[in-house]
């Protein structure tokens, strides 16, 4: 028999859908079609996984109130998951690799969610190893984000259909996006292929060739938090026909941050970085009709401590 959610989670996901708006930075440029994201709840697309897995499980009985969830994150997912669990009635746990900035670690207490440290030098995995140890303990669920399929499930029966309705036409010709769990890039490209667009999936790819000084470990870049190499279970290239890899340095993605951010989008590294993908696939489309979507994960207050912040102290 299926669980009655909380009432202040019923009430939650009546939030009205991010919206999708065209975001031109320079006049020479075309436009971009952006998903704003970081106005979801806890300030990221993450709270979309969040609340389906967490909601599946309770009406399933995997999870009810006074259970503790534990999630291997960097970020942004363990601050959707501390949210959800503070309006379910469960207790959350993160754990993640020593180096993320503080106020994500603020962030997570505040919502009433604990946080266990793994060491730097074991990366994103170390976290895993923990989590899955944490996970033989009874009253435990695991959201397992990097192979949770419902992940990907999220969006492509959320995002994308959202953006199949506020999109002119409902026409969409590639969608850009990091990758950390895949999630995204995954659902987006499965849930708009399979409503008839004839679609291009993009990875956006960050690429430093110089160690930066503040590492944000588990990422391709040491400077774009959340975009992960190899770690997916959901990711793959079957999954995703004619994949295309654009690769931005890293450099020009935390320039791109901070153009969104004068121009009055409070957006994270990961936002420069989609930005600067989808204009190169623009650029490679050559089709002055073509509509080309990307997101804006998260929002810029969990990275006032970080370099992006930096030129603006």
């Amino acid at each position: 028999m299926s669980a009655e959610l909380p009432g202040c989670h019923r009430y939650l996901n009546r939030v009205a859908p991010p919206p999708l708006v065209p975001v031109r930075l320079d006049p020479s440029l075309p436009a971009v079609w952006c998903k704003l994201e970081f106005l979801n709840p806890s300030g990221s697309t993450k709270d979309r996984i969040a609340r389906f897995i967490l909601e599946k499980a309770w009406r399933l009985g995997r999870v009810k109130c006074g259970d503790r969830v534990v999630e291997a994150s960097s970020g942004s997912t363990s601050i959707a998951l501390a949210l959800a669990c503070a309006q379910m009635g469960l207790k959350f746990l993160a754990v993640m690799p020593e180096g993320v900035s503080n106020e994500r670690v603020f962030i997570i207490r505040a919502y009433g969610g604990d946080v266990k440290f793994t060491p730097a030098a074991l990366g994103i995995r170390g976290a895993i190893a923990e989590v899955e140890r944490q996970g033989a303990e009874p009253g435990v669920f695991l959201p397992k984000q990097f192979a949770n399929l419902d992940n990907a499930e999220a969006h492509r029966l959320g995002t994308a259909r959202e953006v199949l309705d506020q999109i002119p036409g409902g026409k969409v010709d590639a969608v850009a996006s990091g990758v950390g769990t895949g999630g995204t890039l995954v659902g987006l490209f499965e849930g708009l292929r399979e409503n008839g667009c004839r679609i291009v999936p993009v990875l956006a790819r960050p690429v430093n060739l110089t160690r930066a000084p503040e590492v944000e470990c588990c990422s391709f870049s040491a400077r774009i938090p959340g975009v992960a190499d190899s770690i997916s279970e959901i990711f793959s290239i079957e999954r995703l026909p004619g994949l295309l890899t654009i690769e931005v340095r890293d450099e020009d993605a935390l320039a791109t941050t901070r153009d969104l951010i004068r121009l009055g989008f409070p957006v994270g590294p990961s936002s420069g970085l989609n930005y600067q993908a989808a204009l190169a696939v623009l650029r490679h489309l050559n089709d002055p009709t073509a509509q080309v979507v990307t997101v804006f994960p998260d929002r810029m207050e969990r990275y006032f401590t970080t370099e992006l912040f930096k030129p603006f102290v």
